[in-house]
């Protein structure tokens, strides 16, 4: 009543083949994302930098580019001159944002030097959004 298939179906992998592109494992995979939440990080914080000169943040831009080459095989991100004007707040609540999820991953990733720095940039990016306000009710 019904004639046996006699070609291969083209829904089923063939075993054996090898693919024309790349795969990443997980691993490569978080790398390269944690390196793209350090690296907009970064910009950010040269942003802060144009408007706000620190030393905290020169240490934190020279962290975080160690941190993307490390991240990216020794290939150190692109730097662009702060192009920033206006208030700060605004870059500190995406800095925030950015650091956030930089540790996610990092902690995803279980990579500990990225994670401590991530968690570092978000104290100091709240603490620059609470101000004189969270000085002042210290006891």
């Amino acid at each position: 009543m019904y004639e046996p298939i006699r070609t291969k179906s083209v829904h089923s992998p063939v075993a054996g083949t090898s693919s024309d592109f790349p795969h990443r494992s997980r691993e490569e995979e978080l790398d390269i994302q944690l390196a793209g939440h350090l690296a907009a990080l970064l910009a950010v914080t040269d942003d802060l930098r144009g408007l706000t000169p620190s030393e905290d943040l020169d240490t934190a831009a020279e962290r975080l580019c160690g941190q993307v080459a490390r991240l990216r095989g020794g290939h150190a991100p692109l730097r662009a001159a702060p192009a920033a004007s206006g208030a700060p707040e605004p870059l500190h609540r995406r800095a925030h944002a950015l650091a956030g999820r930089a540790l996610v991953v990092a902690a995803s990733r279980a990579d500990t030097a990225a994670a401590i720095l991530a968690a570092e940039r978000m104290d100091a990016h709240a603490a620059a959004l609470a101000g004189p306000k969270e000085l002042s009710s210290a006891p």
